[in-house]
């Protein structure tokens, strides 16, 4: 599989990690909107939201604990944070791999 975040879960592309486990992987995104931005994605390679099937509602329940997780590691959990994940062209998905962005760090503008 050509996948990037395939290649980063395997560590054939280094990253720079912010939370590991046996399903979840967040690391720094390389391109960031605000202090913190850090892409939280399930190692299971789902290609986005349209490609979550039944059998995925525990990894995913489990990578929103994980969420949780990462917006206390990076210490925006109280100040507030923003969770985006982009599906398909029109909603600027780059990267075919399930991924959220999360981020927080300073006060965010409501704009689209």
């Amino acid at each position: 599989m050509d996948c990037l975040f395939c290649k980063i879960v395997t560590g054939d592309i280094p990253s720079k990690k912010v939370y590991e486990d046996e399903h979840v992987l967040a690391f720094h995104d390389i391109n960031p909107v605000a202090p913190v931005h850090v892409l939280v994605i399930p190692k299971k390679h789902i290609q986005s939201v349209l490609a979550i099937q039944p059998e995925d509602k525990e990894l995913i329940g489990h990578l929103h604990l994980s969420l949780q997780k990462v917006a206390e590691i990076m210490e925006v959990a109280e100040s507030g944070f923003r969770v985006v994940t982009n599906t398909g062209q029109h909603g600027q998905q780059t990267v075919f791999h399930l991924h959220y962005h999360l981020i927080g760090g300073r006060q965010l503008e409501w704009k689209f």
